[in-house]
């Protein structure tokens, strides 16, 4: 298994960025009859943190999700972090180029 950091290219600032999680999502219900005293906390998965990346990066997010789900998977590691892990060398050389082609500059991996 081989995990890398994902580093996007910040729209505003042009700063290598990663996405992390500081609190989970919180969900609650309103409801039209009774009050409901009930939230659910939870955190992103991997691509949902990605695609909230949406206009504060200078890729497009979904392209992203979809060339990485080709060769591995996008997660949360400790209910935290954003990494991108692939099973191979073979495959994150495959997804280091095709990212690189694809996004020049404004993405790249850092093994950790």
């Amino acid at each position: 298994m081989i995990r890398s950091k994902l580093w996007f290219r910040c729209a505003a600032m042009h700063d290598p960025v990663t996405p992390i999680i500081v609190k989970p999502a919180v969900v609650s219900w309103d409801a039209k009859e009774r009050d409901v005293e009930l939230t659910i906390e939870r955190a992103f998965k991997g691509d949902e943190l990605v695609m909230r990346m949406k206009g504060w990066v200078t890729v497009e997010v979904k392209k992203v999700v979809e060339i990485i789900n080709r060769y591995g998977y996008l997660k949360v590691l400790d209910e935290r972090d954003l990494v991108v892990d692939v099973e191979t060398e073979e495959d994150y050389e495959k997804l280091n180029k095709e990212l690189e082609k694809e996004f020049k500059d404004q993405l790249n991996l850092e093994r950790v």
